[in-house]
């Protein structure tokens, strides 16, 4: 899934690989899928994106938006994008290809669900999803300052679990059950922690694991659970995932617990987290 050290990669590694690129053709929804999400009829992507030129590209949370002189192309967070070179073998099953003037292409798939939209300039201004994630002051910005991230306690919030909290209700868009794990483990809250029982050193050491945390997982290509443009796991090894299969915590060596919690799994380590 892309989350917000997956969007910044990708969308880097879009600027680099795709900007300039005329669009030649594109289809859409060429293999049906029930949770493949798209703007209006996917029928009209082609007439709509034929023949522009790629100018750059953006990530908003867990989201990567590409602008093409007056249209935009957007992907959510389940979509997984790949660049193929001119010549090599191109998937027979996706949700959207673009194929550019040189014959290289953009490839975006869904397994479970995923949004991949295309729209002229302004027309998903009324999305609330979408605007929150535009809106937001990213995590990895000067600006996501200490100061920032207490406004973003209120009544309601402070109720809720760390995991609740940080990863739900678009409070900080791109920031989810993948990326969360760490967070918290180097934070070392417990995902079912109750905000409103947090310490002020607590609240600080939360802040600074998200900071911390995400320009790691950015710095290293990505996380090593998510692939990235070209189909290559990200350089940065998850401490708590599936990919921990032994279940060991990397801090102290004891065991790691997994449960079912709010929509998807959670992982903790008992002596290091507090809840």
């Amino acid at each position: 899934m892309i989350e917000i050290p997956e969007a910044i990669v990708i969308s880097q590694q879009l600027n680099e690989n795709i900007s300039g690129k005329r669009i030649k053709r594109v289809i859409a929804a060429a293999s049906p899928h029930k949770f493949a999400w798209f703007f209006g009829e996917p029928s009209e992507y082609d007439s709509l994106l034929r023949g522009r030129t790629i100018e750059n590209t953006m990530p908003y949370g867990g989201r990567v938006e590409i602008r093409a002189e007056g249209a935009m192309l957007h992907f959510g967070d389940g979509v997984f994008l790949r660049f193929y070179e001119a010549g090599e073998k191109l998937p027979e099953k996706h949700q959207l290809m673009v194929m550019f003037n040189d014959n290289t292409a953009l490839i975006g798939t869904v397994a479970m669900y995923g949004g991949l939209w295309a729209y002229p300039i302004g027309g998903m201004d009324d999305n609330i999803y979408y605007k929150a994630a535009k809106t937001a002051i990213p995590p990895l910005s000067d600006k996501f300052d200490y100061e920032y991230f207490i406004t973003l306690f209120d009544e309601k919030s402070t109720k809720m679990s760390a995991k609740a909290f940080l990863a739900t209700e678009q409070r900080i868009p791109g920031l989810g059950n993948g990326v969360l794990q760490d967070i918290l483990l180097n934070a070392k809250i417990h995902p079912k922690k109750k905000m409103n029982t947090l310490s002020d050193e607590q609240r600080n050491r939360v802040f600074g694991s998200i900071k911390l945390t995400l320009a790691d997982m950015t710095n290293g290509g990505g996380r090593d659970t998510d692939r990235d443009l070209f189909g290559n796991f990200g350089g940065y090894k998850t401490k708590l995932s599936k990919k921990n299969s032994l279940l060991i915590c990397p801090v102290c060596g004891g065991t790691v617990k997994k449960e079912a919690y709010l929509g998807g799994s959670v992982y903790y380590c008992e002596k290091c987290q507090e809840k």
